[in-house]
């Protein structure tokens, strides 16, 4: 098949999404299909007629994913249109002329719902879920509401706009958000008030409306789902702090253990409710929940991941792996579901 591996972009996770399009890339490479791997938002300015069929290492010039943002207006700079379109020159052609595009997209204008929107009127196949479920997703405070709808039990938070005076509903210690991003980026834990009000700070930087949530003293785990079914729990133990970007992507920042070991009950309970928020949000093709279990072992659902990361240190491909899923397996599953 002729694949389009569509990364980067202009989220604070245009790194780590270049680590999950390079890993894609060359497992794609591998299984036989002819593959290029674009950055969605710079494109490709070369000439494309028999670009399938060219022999260019498209993840050669692929960096190393960063513990900093990305500079995002230096890269803004290297459009030479001004970046009046987010779609870089020759992406959407190529998506046409592709069988599939695999979104190794992360974070805003990449899970929000609005290149997965595009892709739909260009008439392109892609794979993840679809625009509508994307853009529920990366609302943490709507996603919350819909747990609390449909009984997936989550904890207790409130919404905070920018200018909107602040109650303080939630007792510290408490986890603020971003209400939209993704790999912890604009995530803080505070223990006091100082800390409080610096991680509110923060987190308006990324967005205008915070989620202010209860604190949850235990243990972390993923559940990622595939075609509504559940893969083995993994559970997450940071070496320090909690999983934030760094621990996310640094190798051995974190202890990851696959299958959990919790019991059978608890390993069930989970899948439960992760193959549920997948049913409830209407995810398509495979996504990942966050969970966390309290000291008495109770369960809360933290939120849904509609493109989980495909980087050497995910959690998605660890899972699989764990069920006798290979790397490469589970991006020609990804593809088969989204050509259904």
């Amino acid at each position: 098949m002729k694949i389009v591996v569509l990364a980067g972009g202009l989220s604070t996770e245009r790194d780590v999404s270049f680590s999950s399009g390079s890993m894609v890339y060359k497992a794609l490479k591998q299984n036989g299909h002819q593959v290029i791997m674009l950055d969605v938002y710079l494109g490709y300015e070369g000439e494309i007629e028999g670009i399938f069929e060219k022999e260019i290492d498209w993840a050669a010039a692929v960096g190393a994913v960063t513990e900093k943002n990305p500079d995002l207006e230096a890269v803004k700079k290297l459009r030479k249109d001004g970046g009046r379109n987010f779609f870089g020159p020759n992406v959407v052609t190529l998506c046409q002329e592709a069988d599939v595009a695999f979104l190794a997209l992360h974070g805003e204008n990449g899970e929000n719902g609005k290149v997965q929107a595009a892709l739909d009127l260009m008439g392109v196949r892609y794979t993840g879920t679809d625009y509508l479920s994307s853009a529920i997703c990366m609302d943490k405070g709507l996603t919350k509401d819909m747990f609390a709808l449909f009984g997936i039990p989550t904890p207790a938070g409130i919404k905070l706009k920018k200018r909107e005076e602040d109650k303080r509903e939630v007792p510290i210690p408490c986890v603020v958000k971003a209400c939209c991003g993704g790999s912890s980026v604009g995530v803080a834990m505070a223990t006091n008030e100082e800390e409080y009000e610096k991680a509110k700070e923060e987190a308006f930087l990324y967005d205008e409306e915070v989620v202010i949530e209860q604190y949850i003293k235990g243990r972390e785990f993923s559940v990622g789902v595939m075609d509504g079914k559940a893969l083995p729990v993994i559970e997450i133990a940071p070496l320090q702090g909690f999983y934030d970007y760094k621990n996310k992507y640094q190798a051995g920042s974190a202890v990851e253990t696959c299958p959990a070991l919790i019991s059978e009950e608890k390993t069930k309970e989970m899948q439960h409710y992760a193959e549920k928020a997948f049913q409830i949000l209407r995810l398509k093709n495979y996504a990942r929940m966050d969970f966390m279990m309290n000291e008495k072992e109770e369960i809360f659902c933290l939120e849904a991941n509609t493109l989980p990361g495909m980087t050497p240190t995910s959690l998605l491909p660890q899972e699989a792996a764990a069920a006798g899923i290979s790397f490469n397996e589970l991006c020609e599953m990804i593809i088969a579901a989204a050509l259904r």
